[in-house]
């Protein structure tokens, strides 16, 4: 009797490390995955679209909230022309599913777009990660909603 609860002892230990090690790794990838988002913010709020280049896919896809579609050349040529004033995140959070994460937040923002027009917009954007074979994480899909004020 002893023995079997001695061994329920060991894998219940054994069960609890791996699920406390497996939180760990996941609550490091959330923050590294939002380390990233903000290295995307920075891009914006510098103008300085080489700064996100490295983190996006090559078969990147972006859904603006216009409702345009564009892959990762057409998204940096568009960042290059596009002059932010202003560029804030809120609420951002991550969610990891394995090699996958989410991350989701509201985008305020204030300038000028590649045509020259003034923009002052709201808007939701969710973002899809990918751990590539590489070991490092790129975005492969985006998308915004624009939040009415």
């Amino acid at each position: 009797m002893k023995k079997t609860l001695m061994w329920c002892f060991i894998g219940l230990l054994s069960l609890g490390s791996a699920a406390w090690s497996q939180a760990q790794t996941t609550g490091g990838t959330e923050k590294s995955v939002a380390a990233l988002e903000d290295q995307w913010l920075q891009s914006q709020k510098t103008n300085n679209p080489d700064l996100v280049a490295p983190l996006l896919a090559d078969k990147l896809v972006i859904t603006g909230s216009d409702g345009k579609v564009r892959n990762k050349t057409e998204s940096l040529a568009n960042a290059k022309a596009t002059k932010y004033v202003s560029a804030e995140y809120e609420d951002m959070k991550v969610t990891v599913f394995g090699d996958t994460a989410i991350a989701t937040s509201v985008f305020n923002a204030k300038g000028t777009d590649e045509s020259g027009k003034s923009f002052d917009f709201h808007e939701r954007w969710t973002d899809t990660w990918v751990k590539m074979p590489s070991g490092k994480w790129q975005c492969v899909a985006s998308h915004g909603s624009t939040i009415k004020m």
